[in-house]
């Protein structure tokens, strides 16, 4: 049976397992339900869903356990990464940000720890495959 990735994100959990996952709400709480489904899992499991924007995130978000890949596969979306600069000195810098334009069939990598946003200026579509346990987020300013 086929199923939309988009609609019906997939679970890649220990053993080599694969789960479908119910329907997409959009909604933060059905984050909590698959974490709540999948806890076993720990930082093994992934997270493999698409989305299709229509304009820039209005959050911040960060995966602290473990890596994401943001494969873009139609528009351009601008991944943008809140790097921490280098504490040289008895104070604190600001977080500099690093962005990286993506193209139908590139990816890139966003590491443990590091907060990440995404403009779109018409419209993209990306795969994401997220160690989701423990993600944070958090309201973007304009």
């Amino acid at each position: 049976m086929a199923s939309k990735l988009s609609s019906n994100p997939v679970h890649l959990g220990l053993g080599g397992s694969a789960v479908a996952e119910p329907e997409f709400t959009g909604e933060l709480e059905w984050y909590g339900a698959y974490g709540e489904r999948h806890a076993a899992d720990g930082a093994e499991g992934r997270l493999v869903s698409m989305h299709s924007f229509s304009s820039s995130w209005n959050v911040w978000e960060m995966h602290p356990r473990g890596h994401e890949v943001v494969l873009c596969t139609a528009g351009t979306i601008t991944l943008i990464q809140e790097i921490d600069a280098a504490d040289s000195s008895a104070h604190q810098e600001a977080p500099t940000k690093r962005r990286i334009v993506l193209q139908p069939g590139e990816y890139a990598i966003n590491p443990p720890g590091v907060w990440h946003t995404a403009d779109v200026d018409t419209s993209a579509t990306a795969v994401f495959i997220t160690t989701g346990e423990g993600t944070e987020h958090r309201p973007r300013e304009t």
